[in-house]
């Protein structure tokens, strides 16, 4: 990323005209570049203050909106790249993604 820091999240997107930037070889290896989007999974040996500092690390370095999930009590953090951070309290919601991905939805329920 912009940083040097090296990340890799559960999923993760980036604009097509951000990824033809890059070179043939950029694309085939691990591509210096920071996703638009990430979704990041929080198991249950993951320490949640590293992972905090990882999904502001991910909007520093220029990604535009971030879900950190949490299936273990069943809520999800939303980061953006204005600064705001948004809690879901409940797997019966659906996120979207916003101006981002416009189209692209996931149901928590499919998480329960």
């Amino acid at each position: 990323m912009p940083d040097g820091s090296v990340r890799s999240p559960e999923a993760s997107w980036v604009a097509k005209e951000k990824w033809n930037q890059l070179s043939d070889l950029q694309k085939n290896e691990f591509a210096p570049i920071c996703p638009d989007f990430v979704i990041e999974l929080k198991n249950k040996s993951d320490n949640l203050k590293y992972l905090t500092t990882k999904m502001h690390k991910w909007i520093e370095n220029g990604c535009s909106l971030a879900w950190l999930i949490k299936p273990e009590n069943k809520t999800a953090f939303i980061y953006r790249k204005n600064g705001t951070v948004d809690k879901v309290n409940s797997f019966g919601n659906i996120l979207t993604g916003e101006e981002v991905l416009p189209d692209f939805e996931l149901n928590l329920t499919l998480l329960n």
